[in-house]
């Protein structure tokens, strides 16, 4: 695990988050293996996603939020409704470059 984002780190990455569209939907099926690859591979595309809980899911967004951040291993930036985002650094192509 890498270190945790600083304040100033995460209201650039909230920023950013605005303009995206969720990309990712968890639904009554819950956070599948499907599900954890798909992030898994839009988090190293991306490095900054944005996640859908449906209502009809049944599940608290944060919940939700932890468990696929830690399945990821990535940092969650914010939960904002009923989205979240999530972001972790590319290890192939890295695009968003942090504030220090």
């Amino acid at each position: 695990m890498f270190a945790m984002l600083k304040g100033k780190q995460k209201r650039f990455l909230r920023a950013l988050g605005t303009g995206i569209d969720p990309i990712l939907q968890i639904g009554k099926a819950g956070i599948t293996d499907n599900t954890v690859k798909q992030l898994d591979d839009a988090l190293e595309a991306r490095e900054l996603v944005k996640v859908r809980v449906l209502p009809n899911s049944g599940q608290e967004v944060k919940e939700v939020a932890e468990a696929l951040k830690d399945k990821v291993n990535a940092e969650l930036v914010q939960v904002i409704g009923n989205n979240f985002l999530l972001y972790r650094k590319s290890k192939e192509k890295p695009k968003i470059e942090l504030p220090l």
